[in-house]
């Protein structure tokens, strides 16, 4: 009986000695294990704000100089954005990656994340790098009275996606940039000038030298008509009715279609006073007699 006890005494002495030992030890790789993540978690801790501290005055540098540059408005949030979008998340994955957790696979994922939404927005994609083109080299600008991918008014609004144009009948057309890119543009407003083409016909009855000098006396009483370049009227064809006069003025772009109907009325209005005539069109038809 003593004897058991003492077998007893013993196997609870060694047990608790292990136990004592494996707490121990637990301890220890425990404290080990708390240490030096702690020291992962604090230096990406580290990183991230002084990651992200460089992002913001990188992203401020880059707006600096676009602003310097003076691009467009729209250009400069939408690229500056994007640009700390892209640091910021190089900035948090290194911070992952310092804590021990495997980035390989996120990497992976935002990739092929970034490819399918890429396909995804193949026509976006190609309308946004057509309005980079278009707020980079400026083929047009807001105010100005263009033809571009069918479409023909005055420039509202230039997106990074769309440019709205409105008609001169006030309908609002939005075309895609890439659309507007893919042909030819025409730029009525771009040296701030534009010639006046007007047609003239008279009959072949008519002088066409006294024609000419009521059409000139039209231009010269005009102010708004430009000195330089230089107006011209002349003779432009012998149609199958009239005597066609070509009558081209140069004007200012804002003073354009003021003109252009202005011009239309006191070419009508001086001819009838001259008693020159403006002919319909004629046929002559010739009758044969079979015998």
């Amino acid at each position: 009986m003593a004897q058991e006890e003492a077998t007893d005494t013993t196997t609870v002495e060694k047990t608790s000695e292990f136990l004592g030992m494996d707490l121990t030890a637990m301890a220890e790789k425990a404290t080990d294990i708390v240490s030096s993540k702690g020291i992962d978690f604090i230096a990406a801790i580290i990183i991230f704000v002084v990651g992200r501290f460089v992002a913001g005055l990188i992203t401020k540098g880059v707006r600096n100089v676009l602003h310097n540059r003076k691009v467009d408005q729209s250009l400069i949030g939408f690229t500056t954005g994007l640009a700390q979008a892209l640091m910021m998340t190089f900035v948090i994955i290194a911070a992952l990656s310092r804590i021990g957790i495997q980035t390989t696979s996120l990497v992976a994922v935002i990739g092929a994340a970034g490819l399918a939404v890429g396909l995804a927005l193949q026509g976006s994609l190609s309308n946004f790098a057509a309005g980079v083109l278009i707020i980079i080299f400026k083929p047009y600008k807001v105010g100005d009275y263009v033809v571009a991918g069918g479409a023909e008014g005055v420039v509202e609004d230039i997106g990074i996606f769309t440019t709205t144009v409105v008609t001169l009948d006030n309908r609002t057309q939005i075309i895609p940039n890439s659309v507007a890119t893919s042909g030819v543009i025409e730029n009525y407003s771009k040296k701030g000038i534009r010639r006046l083409d007007l047609v003239a016909g008279v009959s072949y009855g008519d002088d066409i030298k006294k024609t000419k000098e009521v059409l000139e006396g039209i231009i010269a009483a005009e102010p708004k008509v430009l000195a330089d370049p230089a107006p011209f009227v002349g003779v432009m064809e012998m149609a199958d009715s009239s005597v066609n006069f070509a009558f081209r003025p140069w004007v200012k772009v804002d003073d354009y279609w003021d003109l252009f109907f202005q011009f239309n009325e006191q070419i009508k209005l001086r001819l009838d006073e001259e008693g020159i005539t403006i002919p319909f069109p004629q046929r002559d038809v010739h009758l044969f007699q079979e015998k």
